[in-house]
């Protein structure tokens, strides 16, 4: 319980102790319009033009009084790039957890289509985490790394459901629970990803380097799909329903992982 201080109302007292101060609002305040000022920034000039210069004049602050909240033009990217893998892993998040858990098919498209949903809205915010690295600019793991996987974490569930329910096409084509398939498929994936499936994110998952393998191959499918997309390298004279497209690009991919 909040002890009540002297010659301050106890309702007053409560409501201070519960709610962020004045200053610790108005940071918060200020830190979100530096982040729309830098999406603005990033929209007309590019991850690589950011300026923090640019930015405070767009503030209508000094340049020394922006870097109370941003050290350097490397923090403003990893700022950015931390709000839209946020913004992504809640979009996806709330479109797969509407779907049922035994439904695997639903799960799959869910998570493809709320992907390509953000990205369209958000083609800026997309192209700085999956299109062309920043020069000059090495993404802090330690502050990237969660917000950047949880969509990862989606399918590495969807994966390790979908074995458990007998559902899962190995990397060999074969279905998954059928007679053993391609020993030098399995042999290939171990060498490609088995380092990768015995590291802290995959322990405990159920999923092995084929089975990853699978999945990798599978979102390829749909990421490629999205990025031809939010960079403009579908032809309009080509493909003249982009839906249609897409729909057909995530059942390929779906039927790569689950069989029937």
């Amino acid at each position: 319980m909040t002890p009540h201080q002297p010659g301050v109302p106890a309702d007053q007292t409560a409501a201070s102790s519960s709610t962020p101060g004045i200053r610790a609002r108005n940071r918060a305040a200020l830190e979100e319009e530096i982040l729309e000022a830098g999406r603005r920034h990033l929209a007309r000039d590019g991850a690589a033009a950011l300026s923090l210069r640019a930015i405070a004049r767009d503030l209508g602050m000094v340049s020394s009084a922006l870097y109370r909240y941003v050290a350097n033009r490397d923090d403003l990217l990893t700022l950015l790039i931390v709000a839209a893998y946020t913004s992504l892993g809640d979009a996806v998040e709330q479109a797969h957890g509407a779907i049922p858990e035994d439904d695997l098919d639903a799960r799959w498209d869910a998570i493809a289509h709320a992907l390509r949903r953000w990205a369209l809205a958000h083609p800026h915010e997309y192209a700085l985490v999956y299109g062309s690295p920043v020069p000059d600019y090495n993404a802090p793991a330690e502050r990237t790394t969660e917000p950047g996987t949880r969509v990862q974490v989606l399918l590495v569930r969807l994966l390790a459901d979908a074995r458990r329910a007998g559902r899962l096409v190995a990397a060999s084509g074969h279905d998954e629970n059928g007679p053993d398939g391609d020993a030098e498929v399995r042999d290939l994936a171990e060498r490609a990803v088995g380092a990768m499936v015995r590291t802290d994110f995959f322990m405990g998952s159920g999923v092995d380097a084929p089975t990853l393998m699978t999945g990798l191959a599978a979102w390829s499918l749909v990421m490629g799909s999205v990025s031809t997309e939010v960079f403009g390298q579908l032809g309009r004279d080509s493909v003249s329903d982009r839906d249609a497209y897409f729909d057909v690009m995530v059942g390929v991919g779906r039927r790569l992982v689950l069989s029937s």
